[in-house]
């Protein structure tokens, strides 16, 4: 499912931007995209500001950056749905949600699988 409801401001490129980006006012919900664990929650990765991010397979995980408020921790199980941050512009020029899915550790357009709008 969708992470947030705002539109998409930024396109998923390969040289420019790793994901999408989602508009919202600061404190919107963010929600995990699909079932699984959470191996990171912190601000540790410059540039990603505070980042979530979500393990669902040995093949899929997801991330959840420039949020303003994290609602999870590290090693919980998060379902479908669940809202894991709260939208902000940590090391984002705006409010935003920087959404990335990655195959195996890749890059891959979350449009691809994201159901449509």
């Amino acid at each position: 499912m969708w992470p947030a409801s705002g539109p998409v401001t930024t396109n998923f490129d390969e040289t420019k931007s790793k994901g999408l980006g989602i508009a919202g006012k600061a404190g919107d919900p963010v929600m995990a995209a699909a079932d699984g664990r959470v191996v990171y929650a912190g601000s540790g990765l410059r540039g990603y500001g505070n980042l979530v991010i979500v393990k669902h397979n040995s093949t899929y995980l997801t991330a959840y950056a420039h949020n303003q408020a994290l609602l999870v921790k590290e090693d919980q199980a998060v379902k479908r749905g669940q809202k894991i941050a709260e939208m902000g512009s940590t090391d984002s020029e705006s409010v935003q949600l920087h959404f990335e899915i990655r195959r195996q550790g890749k890059p891959i357009d979350p449009a691809k699988l994201l159901p449509a709008r």
